[in-house]
């Protein structure tokens, strides 16, 4: 059975289940919950990591050095086991090594590892890939957390995602599940984007590039959220229509593309990691108010 390990300080508490390093909750010592409760009528997950990869593979086949393997959405650390290997009040960081299992699908040598971190009214959430195989390693890593729509205490405010650099980045849609890579125009305007659900009747927002590294999201005249990214170049905007949730999602790594390549390596936005060598990615959530 997965454990459960809280952390906090005076002003966050996080639960994180061993079961894919999730989150489970994010709650200020008011009381109020930030995260969203997984409520499986609507979507069962919370904040799951996607490795190795991003999305969907062509009917759901990965190649990977001209070998076909079954890969299911968004990878498989999200439904594994990981060992909790270092704990204190404000921190927790669970492991997740290649198995025989893992390579059964994945043929690498590899260690994941996924820290929780409190640090005032911020949470800071790090994923590090370990190359521990003698090639190098192809992936995509990504976070998918899920946070209330409305948020506490403002139901019936416009919610609002306003990103730092004020940019308009070209949108992309899926098409069974697949990137379309023709880019579409913005939905945003000057960088603010006032979030209706109607946007989402046709799947996730994603913006390959241009989003920048920092955002706000947050009612009118209410609470917000502000998120600053690390070596996650793409954002994913998702939620199912009419569900109290919505996906912030900063990812290094997209779907393939339809019609494109099933290898791992082509994939848009895949790190290739040299053997030995360690990559981190990173999302700081930071309650203002």
């Amino acid at each position: 059975m997965p454990s459960s390990t809280r952390i906090g300080n005076r002003h966050l508490a996080v639960d994180v289940s061993s079961l894919g390093a999730e989150m489970q909750a994010l709650t200020s010592s008011d009381g109020r919950s930030w995260l969203w409760t997984g409520e499986a009528t609507y979507w069962a997950g919370r904040s799951p990591i996607l490795f190795p990869i991003v999305g969907k593979a062509p009917d759901d086949k990965l190649a990977i050095g001209g070998a076909v393997y079954p890969m299911a959405q968004h990878g498989f650390a999200r439904r594994n086991e990981f060992s909790l290997a270092e704990s204190t009040p404000t921190m927790c960081r669970h492991e997740l090594p290649a198995s025989a299992a893992t390579q059964a699908v994945y043929p690498f040598d590899f260690l994941l590892a996924v820290e929780h971190a409190v640090q005032g009214r911020a949470l800071t959430v790090t994923a590090e890939v370990n190359n521990r195989d003698a090639r190098a390693l192809p992936f995509g890593l990504g976070f998918h957390p899920a946070f209330a729509w409305p948020l506490p205490d403002a139901a019936g405010r416009p919610h609002m995602v306003t990103l730092d650099n004020e940019g308009e980045p070209a949108l992309a849609r899926l098409e069974g599940g697949l990137i379309n890579p023709a880019p579409l125009p913005s939905p945003f305007d000057k960088g603010r984007l006032v979030l209706d659900h109607a946007m989402f009747e046709k799947d996730a927002m994603i913006f390959p590039k241009g989003a920048g590294d920092g955002l706000r999201y947050g009612a009118v005249g209410g609470p917000t959220l502000r998120f600053q990214f690390e070596n996650l170049p793409n954002l994913a905007l998702w939620t199912k229509p009419g569900a109290p949730f919505i996906c912030i999602e900063p990812w290094h790594g997209t779907a393939a593309e339809a019609g494109g390549s099933s290898e791992l390596s082509q994939r848009p936005s895949t790190t290739i990691l040299a053997p030995g060598a360690t990559a981190r990615f990173a999302f700081t959530v930071e309650i203002l108010q």
